[in-house]
């Protein structure tokens, strides 16, 4: 499997996954047009997509849905929370939507999916672990904290594509209101690189690659995330490749940035 970020943070969000014979999107939080003209760039190909999983409503992550998926033609999964609440705020609809539930397994080509919920301030969020023959990737990218179903869920993977979203002290000190650093540092809000770092602190014998992501641009730097993501690993620091997504990967990696497994 090969996982190429087409986005990730608060301007939008999108992955792409390839497979040996498919392909999936993860979100769709950018417009169809620079969806497609970011995953061109990146060496993607379209006609390989057979659906897209939705993690969550927020607009950074469903922006071009409508659009994107009668372009394509595939269908949409998310949950039933997801679904609704889309469905009340969109004037339109994709016109393949498909419900998916949390610890039950769904294929989709010769991919095996599995949701599993998330904490963030939404309907009924969820990540995913999705794997194709021996390999699979967990998606965790908006919770604000790990639980143990997400733990557990993770644990199982051979990479992983995590959040880590601020660093606390310049989350703290940042132009922000109170009300919104407190929703952001919330339970339901995003993980902070430390909350992070110590996930990857526990995962670190058991998954190959990390991805991290959903960056703040005011409240964390590329670097800090690193930093902390290698202090988590500590002795695995060497054993366990790890990337960091910026929101438009094109302006640092104009070929792409992801990772293969």
């Amino acid at each position: 499997m090969k996982l190429t970020i087409l986005a990730s943070g608060s301007k939008g969000n999108c992955a792409y996954l390839q497979g040996e014979r498919g392909a999936l999107l993860i979100d769709a939080g950018l417009s169809a047009r620079e969806t497609l003209r970011r995953l061109d760039a990146a060496g993607g190909d379209a006609s390989l997509i057979e659906g897209i999983l939705v993690t969550h409503e927020h607009i950074d992550h469903i922006r071009g849905l409508d659009l994107l998926s009668r372009r394509l033609d595939v269908p949409v999964y998310a949950t039933g929370g997801t679904l609704e609440t889309y469905l009340e705020k969109s004037c339109g609809a994709p016109a393949d939507l498909r419900r998916c539930r949390s610890g039950e397994r769904f294929t989709l080509g010769d991919f095996s999916i599995e949701p599993f919920p998330t904490s963030h301030d939404a309907r009924e969020p969820c990540g995913f672990c999705i794997a194709e023959g021996d390999l699979r990737l967990g998606c965790c990218t908006d919770t604000g904290t790990i639980t143990t179903t997400i733990f557990d869920r993770l644990a199982t993977c051979d990479a992983v594509l995590l959040e880590s979203n601020h660093c606390p002290d310049m989350l703290e000190k940042g132009p922000y209101p109170a009300y919104l650093k407190n929703r952001i540092r919330s339970k339901r809000g995003h993980l902070s690189n430390p909350d992070a770092a110590r996930c990857l602190q526990r995962l670190a014998d058991r998954i190959q690659m990390a991805m991290l992501a959903h960056l703040s641009e005011i409240n964390n730097t590329p670097d800090r995330v690193l930093l902390s993501a290698l202090e988590g690993l500590g002795l695995y620091s060497d054993q366990v490749g790890i990337a960091v997504a910026p929101q438009n990967p094109g302006t640092v990696h104009p070929e792409s940035c992801g990772f293969r497994l």
